[in-house]
């Protein structure tokens, strides 16, 4: 395959028909409202591996001859691409070896040797695995699956895009997660196959600019760690770069305080888990808002493999950011019976107490006093304000307490 069109992809969708699932495009008005844009969700975590991953796996392993399926394949994956690879492997009966990160989240690590490949952990970034992984290639003469420069896989992604417009036709843009450009390549080049006129926007972590630098022709320079594991690729592809270049309007970047609000923003509306990669397009809406406004977007949710440790985490420092779970510090007499005060007030005022902190000898209030740190779960801004509030007029009322929101 020297060259990928439509062709290629719709020989690829044949390839995959029955073995990947169809996944619904659906239309969210919570999350219209507060992009300010008709948000069509692509829900690609429903797939069995939760990513988009499988697509371009199995229409790569569906090419394979007799003699490459009895040999073998391998690939490196800090996760996703790696579940696709094993999963259909082993429903293929070929044997697979993924080399990973030794970063790799141990929910992606698990699933992958759960469905039968031989796991090799081997350095710090996809980079270090993948030289690994080309070394064993040679050395046990094994079909390298790449995770995205190849054009059976960059074939396979492209069926997302596919189905997208197969549900919703007249979509006036297309916002897709951007790794090393394996899923936005095929989107791309689908989409702009059915319709000239749609436009591509590709999304990174700020801290993983490598395919916006690489298009601008700077040198490129990532952070260590992103919450958007799955698209945190330092090296972009060979044959995806010059397709992006040609067909992606824009490469969009997003903090990682958008990423996560997009994670919990998909769960608390949507009901659906994504990873912070799987929730960058969604951030993107979020994070520019007047390059889509009033349009029709199809939003590319990419996967849902997430570390239960780390979605515990993005939920808490969500809470905390829309002061639904807030610190307080009240200042009080040191007196028996205080603390029951201010622990009524606050019941009064309709607060849940969550933890409780007594600071005598490291407070910076008279000896006379103590400090009291409370986490408190709220309705949200307005309501800790009242919180607050209620404790200052109890105090005014002759409890001498002063209350004020700590850090939040």
């Amino acid at each position: 395959m020297s060259e990928i069109g439509i062709g290629e992809v719709r020989a690829a969708e044949e390839a995959i028909r029955g073995a990947v699932e169809r996944t619904p495009c659906l239309h969210s008005r919570t999350l219209s409202q507060i992009a300010g844009c008709e948000v069509f969700l692509k829900f690609e975590n429903l797939q069995y591996t939760a990513s988009f991953k499988e697509r371009g796996a199995l229409a790569k392993l569906s090419t394979l001859s007799r003699a490459e399926r009895e040999a073998g394949v391998i690939a490196m994956s800090a996760g996703n691409h790696a579940q696709g690879v094993a999963y259909h492997a082993q429903r293929l009966g070929i044997h697979a070896v993924v080399v990973m990160p030794r970063f790799t989240p141990s929910t992606k690590l698990e699933h992958t040797r759960a469905f039968g490949a031989e796991v090799v952990l081997e350095g710090d970034s996809l980079e270090d695995a993948g030289r690994v992984a080309h070394a064993l290639a040679r050395e046990r003469r094994l079909v390298f699956v790449h995770p995205y420069d190849d054009p059976h896989v960059i074939a396979g992604q492209g069926t997302t895009a596919l189905e997208m417009l197969a549900a919703v036709p007249d979509l006036d843009a297309l916002v897709v997660p951007v790794g090393g450009g394996g899923l936005i390549s095929g989107v791309a080049l689908a989409g702009h196959a059915l319709r000239p006129e749609l436009e591509i926007f590709g999304v990174q972590a700020a801290r993983f600019p490598s395919m916006k630098q690489a298009l601008a022709g700077e040198p490129i320079e990532c952070g260590d760690a992103t919450i958007a594991g799955g698209i945190a690729v330092k090296l972009p592809g060979r044959l995806t770069l010059p397709i992006i270049r040609e067909h992606v309007r824009e490469i969009l970047l997003v903090d990682e305080e958008t990423l996560e609000s997009a994670v919990l923003l998909l769960l608390e509306v949507e009901k659906t888990v994504a990873e912070g990669a799987g929730a960058a397009a969604l951030a993107a809406l979020l994070a520019h808002p007047a390059i889509f406004a009033r349009r029709r977007v199809g939003v590319v949710l990419s996967g849902g493999n997430i570390d239960m440790l780390a979605l515990a985490h993005v939920i808490e420092r969500g809470l905390v950011r829309s002061a639904r779970l807030a610190r307080v510090v009240v200042r009080m007499r040191d007196v028996p019976g205080a603390l029951a005060k201010v622990s009524a007030a606050i019941a009064e005022a309709g607060a849940n107490i969550v933890e409780v902190r007594h600071e005598r000898a490291f407070a910076s209030a008279p000896s006379s006093e103590a400090e009291v740190e409370f986490v408190l779960e709220t309705r949200g801004a307005e309501h800790l304000r009242d919180v607050v509030a209620a404790l200052n007029a109890t105090g005014r009322g002759g409890a001498s307490l002063r209350g004020r929101v700590l850090g939040g």
